[in-house]
């Protein structure tokens, strides 16, 4: 079973890696957007925010990767990548990314949220009184304390992302769970040497992601 495992255990663990870094970046970026809209002082921001959340959190994130899968690119055929030899996998990849930004986002929103009462609202109410508008007092004052407080929650919602990524073997994306349903149909008769090998494998990338997360909590905690 090794010889055939061995060599494809790296580069479908690269796969979940590279799925986990691209759409961390994309859900704090579009997760801070969407919190910045659900504090935000127009109603209609409030309200889509709100909406947003409260739909997309509540989603199977299967039927979201789905329907990237279905309707966006077999019933639309809107493709994200030059259509080449690798086409069809690099297409999925970016598809699934997509998808885990639009849900993973909602929980970076509420994390940022939880973070924002944190923040004395007297600091708020001196910059207004300076004159810095919204945006102002949210990207200079409000954010970068929140996020320097959610820093060890922001860690459980990438750990979970992280095994999220599974996920995406629905859609063909050659990760470590499509590998190991592989192995499994192929080994039947070592199911359990086959799942510590997967387990043990997502512990160390996860365990790693908590030890990070947990020392910059610990370094660049507020002081109150």
């Amino acid at each position: 079973m090794w010889e055939d495992l061995g060599p494809q255990l790296w580069p479908a663990f690269w796969v979940t890696i590279k799925l986990t870094f691209w759409s961390a970046i994309g859900a704090t970026i579009w997760g801070t957007i969407l919190a910045g809209m659900r504090v935000s002082p127009v109603p209609a921001m409030r309200v889509f925010g709100t909406w947003y959340v409260n739909i997309v959190r509540n989603t199977p994130l299967t039927l979201i990767i789905l329907f990237l899968s279905l309707g966006l690119y077999q019933n639309m055929a809107l493709a994200l990548v030059p259509n080449d030899a690798n086409f069809t996998e690099n297409n999925n990849f970016w598809l699934a990314v997509i998808g885990f930004v639009v849900y993973t986002a909602t929980f970076v929103c509420e994390t940022l949220r939880s973070g924002f009462n944190t923040v004395p609202l007297g600091q708020a109410e001196a910059a207004r009184s300076l004159g810095l508008n919204f945006i102002q007092v949210f990207r200079l004052i409000v954010l970068p304390q929140a996020g320097r407080a959610v820093i060890a929650p922001m860690g459980s919602v990438l750990i979970a992302l992280t095994k999220n990524t599974t996920i995406a073997s629905i859609i063909g994306v050659g990760e470590a769970a499509l590998l190991m349903k592989e192995q499994l149909e192929l080994h039947s008769d070592q199911l359990i040497l086959i799942f510590v090998i997967f387990a043990a494998a997502f512990m160390v990338i996860t365990l790693s992601e908590g030890a990070v997360f947990g020392y910059f909590a610990k370094r660049l905690a507020v002081k109150r």
